[in-house]
Formats: structure tokens, C-alpha cells, sequence
């Protein structure tokens, strides 16, 4: 019997010292007063390598009085110790009863280069998720921009339906002031009449006086001039806050149950004086449910794609507008009777920067945000078109959002 079989407990044989010896897992087997009884040689070498010169003992003294009470009580400890050359070791201490008296032995495994890698990962966990965060940012921001930009392109157009409804509101209240200018001197008249001293007598007066204003008139006129006054400011208003929503930034803004119908006449009312000089809208509203989606952003896709189908109508033509709702998924589509895209140019049109379109008239982003805006509402824009004969884009949406799947975790 070998000297290292003399040394373990009574009943050891030299097919366990043998096992032992074999495993690549630190061993070493401690007898009632802490002392070794045996260290194989992957026990030996980490002792070596933690510190020169060290045996076994030195990595059993590594070991807290509490790892020993613990263990002690409750048949197990473990944990981590890093030495002073830096070494990890994952450490298990068991204790059992064994032979009649109480034995313990460890488990000992270098896991330094397993927490460099760790480290090595959650650092670079870090950096992806700075650079998600910052790309998320980037995004935001370019979506942003090409709102915007479309807005600018529209922004005459905007000025122009805005400043229509001022500019007869404001002729309006020049015609109100002078109305009221003759209403208060008739009031006036009959004020002056009521304290005379034969009111009667003033009679004629008067209504020579209400002939020479035209106060019938006025009367007829005032009510007519107040109602198209206040439609001309209800327009402004609504243009101004179509704007505010479409202009709206919606990088916090949550999915929610929203109608679509609502949102397009609203994209509608900011781009209808780039569209109405040359085209005859078609509208073939069907039965939409709520959508859960991001307004903001569905409209500016939907004003994109309508912008898209009149820079596409030369001089006269049609845009069609269908919606429509089947299998959990509601879709807008909107056709034009324009030039149509050729085969290899319809391969690229959702390509960021690519534009057919001359300088200052497309940022070639458009298509490219409008297909990421409803690849992330786990939607799609189908294309279909022929050269000559207009194209037809179609936005197609989840009526729900899925839920995202849970993670199953196994069993421990």
C-alpha cells in the first residue's frame, strides 16, 4: 500500500486514492482536528500556484472559523476567496459523519480565468447597452429630423392654409368694428331721443338715421360674419394643433389603443395644400377598430406615403385612400395614379439615403424610417406599382401588440 493510502481513513482503498489523483477538481481530505489526510495532485499544484513553496494546509487556512461552524451545521459551505496573487478559488466544504467521527473534505476549483471572462462579459454587456442606448438616441433624433424636414417642405403650404382663415377673420373684424361703430351711434341716438323732451317727435329722426346705416343689414350680416369668423379661427386651430401632435417627439410616448381614421385626417389637414392644386382625393373609409401603436409615428408614416403619391402625380391624377380591417390586423392603403416606379428602383426604395428625387425635393429617409416605424409596431408596408400606372403603398398593423415571451427557466 502506497504512503498516500496509509494516510486516508480506515475503509479508503487505493482505487479512491487512484480517482482522486486522476480528477482535475482540487481534493483534499480533512481528518476530526483539521489536519490532512490527503491532497491530490491538482490540490498540490494550486497550492504551488497561489503561493510558492505552500502545500494544502496553506489553502485549508484560507478557510473562515465561520465556513468551518457553518459547515459544521449544516453539512456544507461555499464560496469565493481571492488570494493575494490574485487566484480565485470557488470553494466547497463539506463535513460529514464518517467512521464513526466527524470528516470534512474540499472542493477546490480555480476560477480566475471564469471571472476575468465574466468580468470581461458584463463589460462588454456594459458597452452594448451604452451603445443601444445611444443608438436609441440617434434614432430618436433622425426620426426627428425627417419629421421635421417634411414639415419644412410643407411649411409654405401650412403657412398658406393658416393664413387664408386669418386673413378673413381679420377683414372680418375690420367689417365687425364698423358695424359696431354704427350699431353704438344708433343706441346712442335712441338714448338721446328717450331724454327728450318730446320723444315722439324724434321718431323720424330715427329711422332716417337707421336707413342711412343699414342696420337691417347689419343685422342680417352679423350673425353670417361671426360664424365664418369662428370657423376661420377653428381652422387655425386645428391646423396648429395637428402640428403640435405631428411635431410631437415620441421617443417616451407608449403604445396605445388609438383611431386611425383620426390620425389621418389629421396628417390630411397638414398636407392637403401641397396635394389639392392636382389632386382629386378618393376616400374608402371601412371598419376600423382601435390600434395600438404610437400615434406620432404612424402619422408621420402615413404623411410621408401621402407626400410620396403627389410628388409622384405630374401635373393631374388621383390619390385613393382605403382602410380596412381582417385577421387582428387593420391596413391603410394609399394609391396614386402617378408615374409608377420601375422594377429596379421598387428593390431599393426603403434603403436609407436612396432618392430618385432632385436635390431639396427627398432626404432619401423617408421610406426608411416609415419602414422602421412599422417593423418596431410589428407591422409591414407592402408596395406594389407599375411604371406608368401609379404605385399603391399599403400600412399594415397588429390591432394588439404581441406580448413579449417569457424566458421558461428549467428546473433546479
Amino acid at each position: 500500500m502506497s504512503e498516500d493510502a496509509k494516510a486516508l481513513p480506515p475503509n479508503w482503498s487505493e482505487d479512491v486514492l487512484w480517482g482522486l489523483e486522476v480528477t482535475r477538481t482540487a481534493i483534499i481530505l480533512i481528518g476530526a482536528q483539521r489536519e490532512v489526510n490527503h491532497a491530490n495532485a491538482t490540490a498540490r499544484a494550486l497550492a504551488e500556484r497561489v503561493r510558492a513553496g505552500s502545500g494544502p494546509e496553506y489553502l485549508l487556512s484560507k478557510l473562515s472559523e465561520e465556513a468551518w461552524n457553518q459547515a459544521r451545521a449544516s453539512g456544507r459551505w461555499s464560496g469565493e476567496i481571492i488570494s493575494l496573487s490574485g487566484v480565485v478559488m470557488e470553494i466547497v466544504l463539506n463535513t460529514v459523519e464518517f467512521g464513526g467521527g466527524l470528516r470534512s473534505f474540499v472542493t477546490i476549483g480555480d476560477v480566475s480565468e471564469r471571472n476575468s471572462r465574466e468580468r470581461e462579459l458584463q463589460q462588454r454587456h456594459g458597452e452594448l447597452e451604452r451603445t443601444s442606448r445611444r443608438l436609441a438616441g440617434a434614432q430618436e433624433q433622425l426620426l426627428q429630423s425627417e419629421k421635421m424636414a417634411s414639415i419644412g417642405q410643407l411649411a409654405a403650404g401650412v403657412a398658406h392654409e393658416i393664413n387664408n382663415p386669418i386673413g378673413y377673420v381679420h377683414s372680418n373684424l375690420g367689417t365687425l368694428k364698423d358695424y359696431i361703430g354704427a350699431l353704438l351711434g344708433l343706441i346712442e341716438s335712441y338714448e338721446a331721443a328717450l331724454h327728450a323732451a318730446d320723444p315722439v317727435a324724434q321718431r323720424e329722426h330715427l329711422h332716417a338715421k337707421r336707413e342711412r346705416l343699414d342696420i337691417d343689414f347689419i343685422i342680417g350680416d352679423l350673425p353670417k360674419l361671426l360664424e365664418e369668423s369662428r370657423e376661420g379661427i377653428e381652422r387655425v386651430t386645428k391646423i396648429v394643433q395637428d402640428l403640435k401632435e405631428f411635431s410631437h417627439v415620441g421617443r417616451d410616448e407608449a403604445m396605445r389603443p388609438v383611431d386611425l381614421h383620426k390620425g389621418l385626417e389629421s396628417t390630411l389637414n397638414i398636407v392637403w395644400n401641397d396635394l389639392k392644386y392636382k389632386v382629386r382625393l378618393e376616400k374608402n373609409y371601412g371598419k376600423l377598430p382601435l390600434v395600438e401603436c404610437r400615434q406620432s409615428e404612424i402619422n408621420q408614416v402615413l404623411m410621408n406615403l401621402l407626400i410620396n403619391a403627389g410628388h409622384a402625380i405630374e401635373n393631374r391624377g388621383s390619390i385613393i385612400i382605403t382602410t380596412g380591417a381582417e385577421s387582428g390586423e387593420a391596413w391603410i392603403s394609399i394609391a396614386d395614379t402617378g408615374c409608377g416606379i420601375a422594377p429596379d428602383v421598387l428593390q431599393r426604395i426603403f434603403e436609407p439615403f436612396y432618392t430618385t428625387k432632385p436635390i431639396g425635393r427627398g432626404t432619401g429617409l423617408g421610406l426608411a424610417i416609415a419602414y422602421s416605424i412599422a417593423a418596431n409596431h410589428h407591422g409591414r408596408i407592402e408596395v406594389t406599382s407599375s411604371p406608368g400606372a401609379g404605385s399603391a403603398f399599403r400600412l399594415v398593423l397588429p390591432v394588439v401588440q404581441p406580448q413579449p415571451q417569457l424566458e421558461m427557466g428549467g428546473a433546479e
